[in-house]
């Protein structure tokens, strides 16, 4: 898992890592430029395009000046954009500002003239993550003309303007691609920065994890590599009893599909035996639907323990039987799931948040998370308050989203890589339920169930939207889940 370092200590690490490794910082400056330009071969591999670099004085810019050399003979124009003279630079931008070729054209900012096609490239190397205050004078000026213009355009490390760890004041650079080295900086999984980072990407340039994890502030990033290591294996003698029996609870009359989704993604996802505990009369609906799946209803059960995991909450409606809820949560043995109105039941009566068994997961949204806690003004706060929840009742906490936050009962948070927009869609949380329900009745541990269940139910919405985009249903996720094991080598 990518450590997730504090904008603050960059420039330290940065330091470290060269003393350490016996470079200079032109050279990791160096390592950076390569490792755009692999990327932009492969994102733009036309020659006959004219790209602009706008390089501010610090380090960032010394990154567009070293992108732009190296890019000098596979582009057909590149002009530098630059706006302050050299002795007021970095040492590093003043090496790679004298080292630009001939063939790269250099231009004072007040001396140009922004005539950009909408098929040109805007690299943007004004600022990078050592600024804390918002931009003003020629730079907005500049970044206020930049972002009226129709172009491909692409931020370097971070979109220029914005601070690494907090929230954006003012104005800040609005990228198609957000190129970053390493590792993601905190600002970039931001909501409210959506429409400046556009698709980030994480370039690597040669600092490994185990160096970044001294700098490390208890925030880590989950790629594709960390996800087979959290999966159980299972032999050729393994029968239904090893692959787990969960229970999927909710389905009041007219949201019984909310327990047919979760019980299908349970079914997909590994679950040995699925059931389902709902109204009884909407049973035969659950029976046709999914005959693989056993269905129940609330007056079939004295106790709930033969189940080896329970989700709870999808399609429940408002008239949750909060003494049966207690009941369960008092009395069960194991961690449970929670979502949707067993979330909002839980809201209404807080009491019962004590009542959790340890080791839960919680599945909010945003709004769901704001009833539990209250409103928060920013992402930051709703992070933290997340964060300062789980370690008060000993859960893991899932704020559902873009880079879906994980918060553990030891104050870790994990931000999930997989998923799109076109996941935005009813049902795909109670898809979520029943994946990451199904890890845990198969023996997961509830910190692997919860990476596990996001990670893969975020890849397979992935595969789902490749053919259907804005038409993704949350049925086509679940098509999609035993897809995801088999790409990750999973069996």
């Amino acid at each position: 898992m990518l450590s997730i370092i504090s904008g603050k200590i960059v420039s330290e690490l940065d330091k470290s890592f060269i003393q350490t490794n016996g470079i200079s910082s032109l050279d990791l400056m160096e390592n950076a430029a390569l490792s755009f330009c692999d990327w932009y071969y492969g994102q733009f591999p036309y020659i006959d395009q004219s790209m602009y670099i706008f390089c501010g004085p610090g380090n960032n810019g010394g990154d567009g000046l070293a992108i732009a050399r190296l890019l000098s003979g596979s582009v057909e124009k590149i002009t530098v954009i630059y706006f302050t003279e050299g002795e007021h630079c970095s040492k590093d931008y003043q090496s790679n500002f004298h080292r630009l070729p001939r063939n790269v054209e250099k231009i004072h900012y007040q001396d140009v003239d922004l005539d950009i096609n909408n098929s040109d490239i805007i690299v943007d190397c004004i600022f990078g993550v050592g600024i804390n205050r918002p931009v003003e004078g020629i730079y907005k000026e500049a970044i206020e003309k930049l972002n009226g213009i129709v172009a491909n355009k692409i931020s370097v490390d971070i979109p220029s303007g914005i601070p690494a760890d907090t929230m954006l004041v003012g104005e800040a650079f609005q990228a198609d691609f957000t190129i970053t080295f390493q590792f993601p900086k905190l600002s970039l999984l931001f909501p409210e920065h959506a429409k400046y980072t556009g698709h980030i990407k994480i370039l690597d340039i040669g600092i490994s994890n185990d160096y970044l994890e001294k700098f490390a502030d208890q925030k880590f990033f989950v790629e594709e590599e960390d996800i087979p290591p959290l999966h159980m294996s299972f032999h050729n003698f393994s029968h239904k009893g090893d692959f787990g029996k969960v229970l999927l609870l909710g389905g009041s009359t007219g949201k019984v599909g909310a327990i047919l989704l979760a019980s299908k993604a349970a079914l997909r996802t590994g679950s040995g035996l699925v059931s389902g505990l709902i109204p009884n009369e909407e049973r035969v609906i659950l029976q046709i639907a999914i005959p693989e799946v056993m269905v129940y209803t609330f007056e079939d059960f004295e106790s709930l323990n033969e189940f080896d995991a329970i989700g709870i909450g999808p399609g429940w409606g408002e008239d949750v039987d909060i003494s049966f809820l207690e009941k369960l949560l008092c009395s069960y043995s194991n961690p449970v799931v929670i979502d949707a109105d067993g979330l909002n039941a839980l809201s209404r009566n807080s009491q019962l948040l004590d009542s959790i068994p340890k080791n839960s997961i919680l599945t909010p949204h945003l709004k769901e998370f704001e009833r539990l806690v209250g409103a928060c003004k920013n992402h930051i706060e709703r992070l933290e308050k997340a964060r300062k929840f789980s370690v008060r009742y000993g859960i893991y906490l899932v704020l559902k989203g873009a880079f879906t936050c994980i918060s553990c009962p030891d104050g870790d948070q994990y931000f999930n890589s997989t998923g799109n927009k076109y996941m935005a869609t009813a049902g795909s949380g109670d898809v979520l339920t029943g994946m990451i329900t199904s890890f845990l009745g198969q023996g997961y541990s509830s910190f692997n169930a919860v990476i596990c269940g996001v990670y893969h139910h975020g890849l397979a919405g992935e595969l789902a939207s490749k053919k259907l985009r804005r038409g993704l249903i949350a049925s086509d996720i679940i098509q999609k889940i035993p897809e995801t094991f088999r790409l990750m080598g999973i069996d």
